[in-house]
């Protein structure tokens, strides 16, 4: 949750405000028993561990401290409860991972803590409560009622500070759900907690205290391994979709967008090693991507330059740690670093790393997940190079290097879509024709008409350039699309294509001679021009309209020229 500066420094104010006056009129006010300091000190222990060690349920950290808090209440009353619960802020704020920018937030915890432990400590002492009660029915129903008070008044608390904050929450959410459970685990032992130290003294710790530290300590070991297996099956699935990707640009973008979902990171970087110089391939912090570019010294004498070169993953957890061989492009604000070489045909490539603002942010077993996945990533680019290439390929004219007719089609089929949504104004198809191609052939060979084919179509290309589509329609035959051209645009740039044919010197190897020989020819070409909607509306109606042309209005009219379907 991101609230401004003004809203913290307001938090700051408030807790100066409340929390030291009233813990004094608390002390003045409150009522209270004669305190037990051993009975006291055993409480103040088993209630430290508890939130040292707390539960990982399903992703949610649960501090069940409260069946330690019912039992000093219920026993002391409510300035030893508030100020135990205050001292187990310690151990909570090391879990929250707190620093300099989030410090808020375990002030407001220790503001909001205070007041739910007055207002349910006062209400139970309203309604009737007295202070080390051992009559079963009093402190079933009052202990009952200062818990269920407890959760209700922390998740309201919650609730409005979210709505204060400009946040829309809702008051029913899951972790509402959790501390109800949690309630119903932590009262009994509260209760039993009370009754057995009331009767038996500090024996209460080992007969409650470490049986219930135990079973939190095996609940968490079986969550992290449960978290662990989560973590390893999303990996999985993260490796399947990256397999799936066709372009390395995909492939760049959800690697990036699962990775900052997965882990709890503030930027992550990857550090692409090209043809020996360290560039930032992708780059993104808080979420938004940044065009990022340092010298490759400033790059190689950073970590990233350094765990590239130990092509060792390695996970730092404090800004001490890294400082003295920070990169150029990591804020000074960030503490935890994760550094995963990338590697592809055992070489590594480049360098993945992860930044967060916390210490500690990143776990041991998730440097292991962020290899696994950056090879996942590595593997998943090289297919689609490979990919890449085979498409090329297979649309690609391999002698002439334009695009073939089975890539034409499917261009043909989508200008002509973006034609009739309205994208394009006009289409307009011109078809070229290389005349008395086969006297070439039978003159100088096939190798020269071969050659004659390459030349042509660099020609055309370098004539058209990004205006339009350029395709080898097959044989001596060429096709270029111009999009939003008009036919008198069309007819234009036909016009400029066959001079510039008729103009240009084509060098050609006589294969057939005697002796081979180079010479100099030139040749000419015959165009037609059709353009949709005026002509038709279907692509293959267009082609045939420019084919109809070809033949009839140049072909047949003396080949060298230019001309346009007539219906």
């Amino acid at each position: 949750m991101n609230i401004s500066d003004k809203a913290k420094k307001n938090i700051y104010i408030l807790w100066l405000l409340v929390v030291p006056l009233g813990t004094y009129l608390a002390y003045q006010y409150a009522p209270i028993r004669q305190i037990e300091w051993g009975t006291l000190s055993f409480l103040i222990v088993l209630a430290l561990l508890t939130t040292i060690f707390p539960f990982f349920i399903s992703g949610t950290t649960m501090f069940l401290v409260q069946w330690v808090m019912i039992a000093i209440y219920l026993n002391y009353g409510i300035l030893a409860e508030l100020l135990v619960m205050q001292l187990c802020l310690i151990p909570i704020a090391y879990h929250m991972k707190t620093n300099r920018e989030n410090a808020h937030r375990i002030v407001y915890s220790s503001f909001m803590f205070f007041l739910v432990s007055v207002i349910c400590g006062a209400f139970v002492h309203f309604i009737g409560y007295e202070l080390g009660s051992l009559v079963i029915k009093d402190v079933l129903i009052f202990g009952s009622i200062y818990a269920t008070l407890y959760v209700l008044f922390n998740h309201l608390f919650l609730y409005f500070r979210d709505v204060f904050t400009g946040q829309k929450p809702k008051f029913f959410t899951r972790d509402f759900g959790w501390d109800l459970i949690g309630l119903l685990m932590t009262l009994p032992f509260g209760l039993s907690l009370y009754f057995l130290q009331s009767y038996v003294g500090t024996s209460a710790f080992w007969l409650l205290g470490v049986p219930f530290i135990l079973i939190t300590l095996l609940i968490r070991l079986y969550s992290d391994s449960e978290k662990v297996n989560s973590d390893l099956n999303k990996a999985s699935e993260f490796g399947h979709e990256l397999a799936e990707r066709m372009t390395g640009r995909e492939i760049i973008d959800m690697f990036i967008e699962r990775i900052a979902n997965m882990f709890p990171m503030d930027a992550a970087y990857i550090v692409d090693d090209i043809h020996g110089s360290f560039q930032i391939l992708r780059a993104i912090e808080d979420g938004e991507n940044k065009d990022l570019y340092f010298q490759h010294e400033e790059l190689a004498r950073s970590l990233a330059g350094i765990d590239y070169e130990k092509g060792v993953p390695t996970l730092y957890n404090k800004q001490s740690e890294w400082i003295h061989i920070k990169p150029p492009f990591l804020s000074v604000e960030m503490q935890s670093v994760m550094s995963v070489p990338i590697y592809r045909n055992q070489k590594i490539e480049g360098v993945l790393v992860l930044a967060s603002r916390n210490k500690y942010s990143f776990e041991a077993y998730q440097l292991k997940i962020v290899h696994l996945l950056c090879s996942y990533f590595a593997v998943s680019v090289e297919k689609a190079k490979y990919v890449r290439e085979a498409v090329a390929k297979s649309e690609r004219c391999e002698l002439t290097k334009l695009y073939n007719y089975r890539y034409l089609d499917k261009q043909l089929e989508s200008d002509m879509e973006k034609l009739s949504l309205g994208l394009y104004n006009s289409l307009s198809l011109i078809m070229m024709d290389i005349d008395k191609f086969k006297e070439v052939n039978d003159t100088f060979g096939h190798h020269s008409g071969n050659l004659i084919l390459q030349e042509f179509a660099q020609v055309i290309n370098r004539e058209i350039g990004s205006s339009g589509t350029v395709a080898r329609y097959g044989g001596e035959e060429f096709i270029v699309l111009l999009p939003n051209y008009t036919k008198t645009e069309a007819l234009h740039i036909a016009e400029q294509l066959r001079r510039k044919i008729e103009q240009t010197p084509f060098i050609v190897h006589s294969d057939l001679d005697l002796a081979a020989s180079e010479k100099v020819i030139f040749i000419t070409a015959s165009i037609g021009v059709s353009t949709a909607p005026d002509d038709s509306d279907e692509g293959m109606s267009l082609l045939r309209n420019a084919d109809r042309a070809l033949y009839t209005g140049a072909k047949q009219a003396g080949r060298n020229r230019v001309a346009e379907y007539v219906k």
